[in-house]
């Protein structure tokens, strides 16, 4: 998961997307050429035929993906655009994640072909909700669930092959909320449930019991639904951020542990300098003996 852009419009209470910038540092996506090494380097050292690459020895993978996140990465325009169509041409499956508030149909139309996956993040289907959160806008502006589905099916249509994904960050304001009309109106491939990670923030905690409560009362979606609580989610992505750098978090840790930029040091030498579990990776897919890089 690349996380290319700390921007957002939108201002979640729990937001986990701040991470410490050396001062004379700037994101990456400003840099085209900072971009291609980047990618090259995690391209090549991810490749399943890298034996210089550990994971090699507990997972087995067929390809590679590439998973940009934010902040929010489509207020980037045309520099994810070139990030896009850089890694594709690399040979990475690329998987975008957004609020959906900016797409449009031009945007949808340029973007969904490009894409294996497109995820959206979605909290509430009320207003009231999504306010208290702080999914929306400076203006309170946001997308409705009507306006979402409707561009999720002209993205189907654009690219039948795409896989759509929905996001939902179980947290104190939503943990009572039923999401079923919500997630019947949008049909995902994939629902992932997380419960809110107070990495950076205690904002908006809940208990293991009120979790549970949210998942108990979807288990009829269970077809499409994959839960995630927090121990599941500790180090058991590949993430980047925006500067460039492997990042990694844990339970109780009020701030994330980095590495040194990879399009400096390579992928090999910033990828020994963070803590990653093959095995919580692998139990977070139905099946641990096939996945997909992510």
């Amino acid at each position: 998961n690349w996380h290319l852009t700390e921007a957002c419009n939108y201002r979640c209470q729990y937001c986990y997307s701040a991470w410490t910038k050396p001062s004379s540092n700037s994101e990456l996506h400003r840099d085209q050429q900072g971009i291609v090494r980047l990618l090259k380097n995690l391209y090549e050292f991810f490749m399943p035929d890298n034996p210089a690459n550990p994971l090699v020895e507990k997972l087995v993978w067929k390809h590679l993906r590439l998973s940009i996140a934010g902040g929010e990465p489509t207020l980037l325009k045309e520099r994810l655009s070139f990030v896009i169509n850089t890694a594709r041409k690399i040979g990475f499956r690329v998987s975008l994640i957004t609020n959906g508030s900016l797409l449009d149909q031009a945007s949808i139309s340029a973007l969904a072909p490009q894409l294996s996956c497109l995820g959206i993040s979605v909290d509430s289907s009320h207003e009231v909700t999504n306010k208290l959160i702080g999914r929306v806008g400076r203006t309170g502006s946001r997308r409705s669930a009507s306006e979402l589905a409707d561009l999720l099916m002209l993205a189907r249509a654009e690219n039948p092959s795409l896989s759509i994904k929905l996001n939902t960050v179980v947290n104190a304001i939503n943990a009572d909320e039923d999401m079923t009309g919500l997630i019947n109106l949008m049909q995902p491939e994939r629902w992932k449930v997380l419960r809110v990670l107070p990495v950076l923030s205690p904002a908006l905690s809940i208990s293991a019991e009120q979790f549970q409560g949210f998942v108990s009362r979807h288990a009829h979606l269970s077809s499409v639904m994959a839960i995630e609580d927090n121990r599941d989610m500790v180090k058991s992505y590949i993430m980047v951020d925006p500067l460039g750098r492997f990042f990694q978090n844990a339970v109780g840790q009020s701030d994330y542990s980095y590495s040194r930029p990879i399009h400096e040091v390579g992928a090999e030498a910033a990828f020994a300098e963070i803590g990653f579990s093959p095995e919580k990776f692998a139990q977070r897919y139905k099946s641990a003996l096939l996945v997909e890089a992510e």
